[in-house]
C-alpha cells in the first residue's frame, strides 16, 4: 500500500485529524486521491502558498 493510501485510510477512518500536503507533494498525493474508493469521503483546502489541507468530511460536521 502507498503511504498516500495510508494516510487517506487514517483520514477516513478518524485515526488522523487532518493531513497537510506541501505544493511540491501536491500532484502526486492528488493522483492517489483520484483512484483512492472512498474519494467523496475527504476534503481539502488549498492554502496560500499552494499547500493543502485535507480532511474527513465526517469531521467537519
Amino acid at each position: 500500500m502507498n503511504k498516500y493510501e495510508e494516510i487517506l485510510d487514517q483520514l477516513v477512518d478518524g485515526k488522523l485529524a487532518e493531513y497537510e500536503v506541501e505544493a511540491k507533494d501536491a500532484f502526486e498525493f492528488q493522483s492517489v486521491l483520484r483512484g483512492y474508493g472512498r474519494r467523496q469521503s475527504i476534503t481539502g483546502e488549498a492554502k496560500r502558498g499552494g499547500n493543502i489541507i485535507y480532511t474527513s468530511v465526517s469531521a467537519q460536521k
